[in-house]
C-alpha cells in the first residue's frame, strides 16, 4: 500500500507533531506498507526522520503551513502529484491554525480528498462538545462562546465526510453519532507510543523529580504544581525538583516564561523547553511522578500513555478524558482537586511516601500501556483502508468487510 499522512511532524511545533512521528515510525516499520507519502507542514528545520527505510521508501513532502490560507489547495495539489492508494489526517480543531478562517479552511481537506476519489480516514483528537472553550483559551465570552459551539458543529459535519472519522475515546463516538446520526465514525484508541523494556522502577540517585510535560497556560497550568510542592517541602523533608518539560501552548506565547520570573525563588524548579523526541526516554526515567496539573481536557492523553510506557506514577484530576482513560484502559493514579494546591500535595504525598505504593502504580501503568502499543493502532488503520478499498471495488460497506470491529469499549 502507498499511503499518505497529513500530519505536523518534528522538528515542527504544531500540535499533533508528536503522535504524528510515532504513527510514521510505525506505519514504515509495517510490511503492508509499500511507500509513505508524508504531507508535513513546513518549519525551518528538518524533519527528524530517515528516508531510506528498508522495504519501505519514505517521501517528506512539507506542503502546508499553520495559518495559510491556501492549504486546502496545497494539500490536494501534492495529492495529485504523488497519487497515494489511501489517505490519513491526523487532525485536531486547531492543526492547521489558531486563526479562524485558515483553520476552518483545513478542515474541508479530508471532505474534497474523498471527493477526489482517495480512500480517506480522518483521526480526530478531540470534538468541540467536549472542550471547555473558557479553559482552553478560546473565549469566557458567553455569545462567542455560542458563536464557536455552532461552527464547531459545521465543522464537525464537514469533516464527518471523510470514508471514515476515526475518534480516540468511546464517549466521543456515542456523542457524535447520536446528534449527527452519523455511521462512517469508529473507536481507535490513542495508543502507547513506545513500549520499552519493563523497567525496575527504582528512582535514580539524587532529589525526587516531578514532572509535568506538554504545552502550557490554557488548561495545563502549572502554578498549582509549583504551590502544592512548596506545601510538601513545609511539611516533609524529602529532596525534590520540580520539572516543567515542554513549551507555551500557541494560545498563551510567553506563559512559561512569566511562571518562570513568578516563582525565581523556589529552589529545585527547572524548565526544559522543548524537548526533542530522542530525548524523552532520559526525562521520563529521571521522574518520580508525573503529574498533570489540567483545569480541563481536550482529547484522550498522550502523556499519560507515554508515563505508563515508562512505568511511572501519576497524579491526576478525575475530569473529561482523563477520568475516562483510567477507567476504560486500565491507568491508575493519586487523584486530586483542579486547581487545589493541598489536594495536590496530598496526592503527591501519598505516593512519595510509600515506595511500594508507587511501583504498584507505574506496574499497573506499563501494563495498560503494553495493552494497546501503536504498531497494533497503525494495524487498524490499514486494515480500515483495506477494507475501503475492497469495499469501493465490490460495492460493500466497509464497516461489513473488516475482519473484526475496529474496537469495541469492551474490549479495551
Amino acid at each position: 500500500m502507498k499511503l499518505a499522512v497529513i500530519t505536523a511532524y518534528p522538528s515542527s511545533k504544531v500540535t499533533l507533531s508528536e503522535y504524528g512521528y510515532h504513527l510514521v515510525k510505525h506505519f514504515r516499520n509495517n510490511p503492508e506498507i509499500s511507500e509513505l507519502i508524508l504531507l508535513t507542514d513546513q518549519s525551518d528545520a528538518p524533519k527528524d526522520i530517515e528516508t531510506d527505510h528498508p522495504g519501505c521508501r519514505v517521501k517528506v513532502v512539507p506542503c502546508w503551513a499553520f495559518n495559510d490560507w491556501s492549504n486546502l489547495w496545497r494539500i490536494q495539489k501534492a495529492l495529485s502529484q504523488h497519487r497515494p492508494d489511501a489517505v490519513l489526517y491526523n487532525l485536531q480543531f486547531l492543526k492547521f491554525g489558531d486563526q479562524r478562517i485558515p483553520a476552518a479552511l483545513g478542515l474541508f481537506s479530508p471532505m474534497v480528498t474523498r471527493w477526489r476519489g482517495f480512500p480517506t480516514v480522518t483521526l480526530l483528537h478531540n470534538i468541540m462538545e467536549t472542550v471547555d472553550l473558557e479553559n482552553a483559551g478560546f473565549t469566557a465570552n458567553p455569545i462567542k462562546q455560542w458563536a464557536y459551539r455552532q461552527i464547531g458543529n459545521r465543522l464537525t459535519r464537514i469533516v464527518l465526510q471523510s470514508d471514515v472519522l476515526a475518534l480516540t475515546i468511546s464517549k466521543y463516538v456515542g456523542i457524535l453519532e447520536k446528534k449527527f446520526g452519523a455511521r462512517n465514525i469508529t473507536l481507535v484508541p490513542h495508543g502507547s507510543f513506545e513500549i520499552p523494556e519493563e523497567p525496575d522502577y527504582r528512582l535514580p540517585e539524587g532529589p525526587r523529580q516531578i514532572m509535568a510535560f506538554g504545552k502550557f497556560g490554557t488548561y495545563k497550568k502549572v502554578e498549582s504544581l509549583i504551590e502544592a510542592v512548596e506545601i510538601l517541602r513545609a511539611r516533609t523533608d524529602f529532596d525534590l525538583e520540580i520539572v516543567i518539560a515542554g513549551t507555551d501552548s500557541p494560545n498563551t506565547p510567553g506563559y512559561l516564561e512569566g511562571v518562570a520570573q513568578k516563582y525565581a525563588h523556589v529552589p529545585g524548579l527547572r524548565f526544559t523547553g522543548y524537548v526533542a523526541e530522542a530525548d524523552v526516554p532520559a526525562l521520563f526515567a529521571e521522574a518520580a511522578v508525573v503529574a498533570f496539573p489540567y483545569t480541563s481536557t481536550t482529547g484522550s492523553s498522550g502523556v499519560l500513555h507515554q508515563a505508563g510506557s515508562y512505568g511511572k506514577a501519576v497524579v491526576l484530576p478525575d475530569i473529561g478524558d482523563l477520568g475516562i482513560l483510567v477507567r476504560e484502559e486500565g491507568y491508575k493514579g493519586e487523584f486530586f482537586e483542579p486547581e487545589n494546591h493541598k489536594s495536590l500535595a496530598e496526592a503527591l504525598d501519598h505516593i512519595l511516601s510509600f515506595p511500594a505504593y508507587r511501583m504498584h502504580l507505574g506496574k499497573a501503568n506499563y501494563r495498560a500501556a503494553c495493552s494497546l502499543p501503536m504498531s497494533v493502532i497503525t494495524q487498524r488503520y490499514i486494515d480500515l483502508f483495506k477494507a475501503l478499498i475492497r469495499g469501493r471495488q465490490e460495492g460493500f460497506a466497509w464497516q461489513t468487510l473488516l475482519k473484526e470491529p475496529v474496537y469495541e469499549t469492551e474490549d479495551i
